[in-house]
């Protein structure tokens, strides 16, 4: 299992698995009083944790379903990438989607949080691409 060393700098616990199979961890709110967010307004809200991702890991930060759910809640640009070599606070851009005010409250789980492997690639300048039968099929390209 890899080990990701962690600054936690609020009053939650460390992240955790809620479940034995789950892909992430849920992210909380360290704020010191409540956020009211108004239908479509966004704030960035802290969660007092810094990691260090080994290199070729990053973290994903994610809506949570419940919140999208019952409340309109999402991460404006999600998925947010954590990558390896920032140091910074951990912060999660939450929107109001819905037409009703949210209140966050301090310790609310408000992401979940998904580590991930990935490859730098190199890019080949080519003039043409192997054929394949999706070909340039897009959007809705399947009519379903």
């Amino acid at each position: 299992m890899t080990q990701i060393k962690v600054v936690n700098n609020s009053i939650n616990p460390l992240p955790a698995y809620q479940t034995e199979h789950s892909a992430g961890v849920d992210l909380m709110a360290d704020i010191k009083d409540e956020v009211v967010l108004a239908p479509m307004q966004r704030q960035l809200i802290g969660t007092g944790i810094r990691i260090e991702l080994p290199e070729g890991y990053e973290a994903q930060i994610r809506p949570r379903s419940g919140l999208a759910l019952k409340h309109g809640l999402s991460i404006l640009n999600s998925p947010g990438t954590i990558d390896a070599d920032y140091r910074g606070e951990i912060k999660v851009l939450l929107i109001n989607l819905s037409d009703e005010t949210y209140t966050v409250k301090p310790g609310e789980r408000i992401a979940q949080m998904v580590i991930s492997k990935y490859e730098h690639v190199e890019f080949l300048l080519v003039e043409k691409l192997n054929e394949t039968e999706r070909g340039e099929g897009g959007y809705g390209h399947t009519g379903k």
